[in-house]
């Protein structure tokens, strides 16, 4: 194996586990608390990032809402210039920032803040200035990135899908979901044919 790429293997698989011992579930508890009250008052989720987290913010609001929790992308930049107005009274905004001193971000963050949304955050910093703003902070703390230049973004976008996959397996659990809700959600691919294969036997 190339010896790079077998460095940045073991220095995924390092910050991934050290991830994993050191995931704080009382934080995911509140974290799960939030949103279910939200939803008992009308309240819907958004996730929000800029630059790669904004990628990762797309499959969030995606695996969320294939998984019983409607939910919703907020565009990092465009929050500022109208899209905010998605984000109602009450609804919970998860924020994603490995610094959590993203500049561009912090606008939507005082936007979301200012028109009452409830704010969560997945950093990798917890005395960041996102961390201190938010209601409940979920660490997605990484050392290296895991290439030669450690900047490009890796290692922390998927401490940052870890984590907030976390959540969704709360939330889910929480809601009970079954197969035959799912599948609702997911009649389509090779996932939703795969279920209804099981339904029949």
């Amino acid at each position: 194996m190339d010896k790079e790429l077998k460095k940045f293997l073991n220095n995924v698989q390092k910050e991934l586990n050290k991830n994993i011992e050191g995931v704080n579930i009382e934080n995911l508890k509140k974290a799960v608390e939030i949103i279910l009250e939200s939803e008992k008052k009308g309240g819907r989720v958004h996730v929000t990032g800029i630059g790669k987290p904004g990628h990762v913010a797309g499959y969030i609001a995606s695996l969320l809402s294939s998984t019983g929790t409607s939910a919703y992308e907020l565009h990092g930049t465009e929050a500022v210039h109208g899209s905010s107005g998605q984000v109602k009274p009450g609804d919970v905004v998860i924020a994603i920032s490995n610094s959590g001193e993203t500049e561009e971000l912090k606008p939507t963050v005082k936007t979301i803040l200012a028109n009452g949304a409830c704010l969560i955050s997945c950093t990798g910093n917890a005395e960041s200035w996102l961390a201190k703003h938010s209601e409940v902070c979920l660490l997605a703390r990484v050392d290296k990135e895991g290439d030669g230049l450690n900047k490009p973004p890796r290692a922390s976008v998927l401490s940052e899908i870890l984590l907030l996959q976390c959540l969704s397996v709360m939330l889910q659990n929480k809601k009970k979901l079954n197969l035959n809700q799912y599948v609702q959600w997911h009649p389509g691919g090779s996932l939703g044919k795969s279920i209804k294969e099981m339904q029949r036997k």
